[in-house]
């Protein structure tokens, strides 16, 4: 990951081609606030863990993680998190996913279903927000 400033606030880029392709960057801090784009289980541009909800879970969360502490926050500064599933029976997987990272931090969190991702091999997107206390 990078790091750029603008004059809105500093930048954090994964180096993702959607990134690159729509125009966005993977976080946007803005004084105490790191916020996060959605985060999938995409690295160097393949989808992984083809699937498996669960797993794809947890590489959102650890892509979206480490844009949080580009950004200067932790774990423990994340207050919002939102994922989106393809499939009512990845609800449970992703929740399992997020009680496994954060469980101790309990931020506020909604799940959405919606019609489909990007790549139809993508089962789970994640954003996350931190805010230093």
């Amino acid at each position: 990951m990078s790091v750029g400033m603008e004059s809105t606030g500093m930048r954090v880029f994964s180096g993702g081609i959607w990134e690159e392709k729509y125009g966005y960057a993977r976080a946007v801090v803005v004084g105490e606030r790191v916020i996060v784009s959605g985060c999938t289980a995409t690295i160097d541009g393949e989808v992984h863990h083809v699937g498996d909800a669960y797993r794809q879970s947890l590489t959102a969360i650890d892509i979206a993680l480490e844009a949080v502490l580009m950004g200067g926050l932790t774990r423990e500064d994340v207050i919002m998190i939102r994922y989106y599933v393809v499939e009512q029976r990845h609800f449970d997987l992703v929740g399992r996913a997020i009680y496994e990272v954060f469980g101790k931090v309990r931020p506020a969190c909604t799940g959405v279903r919606v019609a489909g991702l990007i790549d139809p091999r993508m089962l789970v997107e994640i954003e996350i927000e931190a805010l230093r206390a």
